[in-house]
């Protein structure tokens, strides 16, 4: 009997620290971008900040992006490549402007934004990001993609589940650090957990 209990006891401890760990890795984040109060044309006492911000930072399939600004003054549409580099305004992929837009990272590929406000991405409000696949390789741009499909347009969804938890500040490097200590603190209790339980019985 006792080694009956003793087996069903580690195979509850492993089967709660398995659930642990696959909910550790599916942690999703909700960047603002620029980690600012509102996306609007970068101040001149840090005007490369659409540019630094996204290098500090890993996104990943079924992260966000939040944009804030008053709905009255700006937008927010994903537009091309070529029409990122130009500054077109025209023919966007999306166009957000409620003034609480989240776009849902729902692909990997580089993605482009910028202002609808003319005049606003040539003051440098525009944003880029990178978002690799899993085996860390990054899509081919829609030139060169197979088809002529747009390998760097993804829509963007309401979040139908509630918030998604706030991405890591400036001071964090990426959000996939926060899920390595996630799963090293989980395998930590799993052992002490195992140790505990086998040791009483």
């Amino acid at each position: 009997m006792a080694v009956l209990g003793r087996q069903m006891c580690h195979r509850l401890s492993f089967s709660i620290l398995f659930i642990v760990l696959i909910q550790s890795n599916v942690i999703a984040y909700q960047f603002q971008v620029g980690n600012l109060q509102a996306w609007n044309i970068p101040t001149s006492t840090d005007p490369k900040i659409y540019t630094n911000w996204p290098k500090k930072l890993n996104f990943k399939i079924g992260d966000s992006l939040l944009f804030l600004y008053p709905p009255s003054e700006d937008s927010v549409i994903q537009v091309t490549k070529e029409s990122y580099d130009t500054c077109n305004l025209k023919d966007p992929i999306l166009y957000m402007n409620n003034g609480n837009s989240l776009f849902n990272i729902t692909s990997p590929g580089v993605f482009y934004f910028t202002s609808g406000v003319s005049g606003h991405c040539e003051k440098s409000q525009k944003l880029q990001i990178s978002v690799f696949a899993a085996d860390g390789s990054l899509p081919l741009p829609p030139s060169s993609a197979p088809g002529g499909a747009l390998a760097d347009s993804a829509p963007s969804y309401p979040t139908v589940f509630g918030g998604i938890p706030s991405g890591p500040g400036a001071k964090s490097s990426s959000s996939s650090s926060t899920v390595k200590v996630s799963v090293l603190i989980s395998a930590g209790i799993g052992v002490l957990m195992w140790g505990l339980v086998g040791g009483k019985m």
